[in-house]
């Protein structure tokens, strides 16, 4: 029997398109901090300034990745491309973990060096281009907070928003302890912090990619909770070959080979069968694409072993 796919699917435009202009605000913002911490770091000879626009650099790159992604995402289907682009969202979401986790460890390898060598600062002015970076960052955070969890490179977005705050809100602090004791070290101790808060929230965020590119059922759905769902079915009589992934986010799939009664082929009951399963699918699990192949019991024995 023909397989069934769910009606009126649109990829057009992915979770990550419909904010992209968010994305294009907060990078503007970015690459402005960027050149303010710059000019800051040669002013006052601040390393950790600089260590701070290499890291906004950083994430500015992660939100320009992800705007490139939107836009592929945002492609048609093509003969050779069924999907499209849709899934390169979920790619520029993994560099943007691998960049914050790089980030990361640079920040703790320098943190512990600087412990040992401390640089020399004008406080005042580390002060000042920190505090400037720092409303930059909050107006950044204030444009992406609704909007966080609409993709993983929404997210990713954030966190970078989010770290490159912590950095500048550090950098004041570790600035206010030198010019009040003189403490150089201070610098080196609020970024290590600092790198302890970037290592989890980016490994977070390659797991949650790694997932989606390995195909791992969506947060949320219980592949057993399915099953029982279809078998439950009035004239199902079994189901196999179950498959729930993510192509990108807000695009989760399924599809099975549904094994019903001999009879619905023979009265015409098939396709109301049909309506009936991917009706049950998209209520109970939100899963609007669902693609079912209907069978007749003992149909599994011409299968292929992988369809067990």
């Amino acid at each position: 029997m023909g397989s069934g796919d769910g009606h009126g699917h649109s990829h057009a435009v992915t979770a990550t398109g419909r904010h992209r202009r968010a994305l294009v605000a907060v990078l503007a913002i970015s690459l402005v901090i960027f050149v303010i911490e710059v000019v800051g770091a040669v002013v006052t000879g601040s390393l950790a300034l600089l260590a701070d626009a290499g890291h906004v650099l950083a994430d500015a790159g992660g939100v320009a990745l992800a705007l490139g992604a939107a836009v592929l995402a945002a492609r048609p289907p093509t003969e050779r491309r069924t999907w499209g682009w849709a899934r390169a969202e979920v790619l520029a979401a993994a560099v943007n973990g691998l960049v914050l986790a790089g980030m990361g460890v640079y920040v703790l390898i320098e943190g512990v060096r600087r412990l040992f060598v401390p640089a020399e600062v004008h406080p005042g002015g580390m002060a000042l281009f920190a505090a400037l970076g720092l409303v930059g960052n909050a107006i950044g955070i204030a444009i992406l907070y609704r909007v966080r969890d609409a993709s993983l490179n929404m997210r990713g977005a954030f966190l970078e928003v989010a770290t490159d705050t912590a950095t500048s809100v550090g950098v004041l602090v570790a600035a206010a302890i030198i010019a009040w004791t003189g403490y150089t070290q201070a610098d080196a101790i609020v970024s290590i912090l600092i790198g302890l808060i970037i290592l989890p929230r980016a490994l977070k965020l390659l797991r949650a990619a790694a997932d989606v590119l390995l195909q791992a059922v969506p947060a949320g759905i219980d592949v057993n909770e399915i099953r029982a769902h279809i078998t439950g079915l009035d004239h199902v009589v079994g189901v196999h070959d179950l498959h729930v992934y993510t192509v990108t986010s807000g695009l989760p799939v399924l599809t099975a080979h549904v094994v019903v009664e001999a009879g619905c082929f023979q009265d015409g009951h098939a396709p109301q069968l049909l309506d009936a399963l991917q009706l049950c699918i998209s209520g109970h699990f939100d899963v609007e694409h669902s693609t079912f192949q209907l069978e007749p019991p003992g149909h599994l024995g011409h299968e292929h072993e992988t369809h067990a």
